[in-house]
């Protein structure tokens, strides 16, 4: 353990919990924050020009983006989720669509039992924390670190953090493996960090 490992164990279990009340929040409205998050996510127009995009299948108190999934395959998006494939490895993402069977994944997630196996263009994360300067926490494993690495060693990919505004940090801690986010959506609005080059998007 170092300084930077303890302070990210830290500032994880605060963001659980300030996450777990927004979450509770949400719920009591009848997740009217999710419905806000998704209605500024599509006034933004971050997924034009995106042929695919990752979504994923909300654990724990994760923000529900599955209105959203369900808008963008209805504009003729094609849409995947993340699979794990292992300890150390990157995410695999699985094409996903309304009504697919879907089988439990690693750490409780629901993943597609079936379909092809694609690439996407952009990536709807989900997080623990994040910042204005497109800083994100994750759970520590680095899936998502690794497979935006890989992906925009290929080709443009963004990756847009889908969160609750409470989520938002001072400054989340980096290091030489982390990727940055190009935006962030909550309830309350867009985000667009003002060091992020948003990359083939203008």
């Amino acid at each position: 353990m170092n300084d930077l490992t303890d302070f990210k164990t830290a500032l994880r279990e605060a963001a659980f919990a300030r996450r777990r009340e927004a979450h509770d929040a949400d719920l009591s409205a009848n997740g009217a924050a999710s419905r806000a998050a998704m209605e500024h996510f599509l006034a933004a127009g971050l997924h034009t020009g995106a042929g695919v995009i990752s979504g994923y299948c909300p654990i724990r108190t994760e923000i529900d983006p599955s209105p959203l999934m369900e808008k963008l395959h209805s504009a003729g998006h094609r849409l995947c989720v993340p699979v794990i494939r292992g300890r150390g490895l990157a995410l695999g993402f699985r094409e996903w669509r309304p009504g697919a069977a879907m089988i439990e994944g690693a750490f409780g997630a629901m993943i597609p039992a079936g379909g092809d196996w694609l690439e996407p263009e952009l990536l709807i994360a989900p997080l623990l924390a994040f910042d204005a300067a497109g800083g994100r926490l994750g759970y520590g494993g680095g899936f998502y670190d690794r497979s935006l690495e890989g992906l925009r060693a290929e080709r443009p990919t963004l990756a847009v953090g889908f969160a609750y505004s409470a989520q938002q940090v001072d400054a989340v801690p980096r290091d030489a493996t982390d990727q940055p986010l190009d935006a962030i959506v909550t309830e309350r609005g867009l985000i667009r960090p003002i060091s992020a080059h948003v990359r083939g998007r203008g």
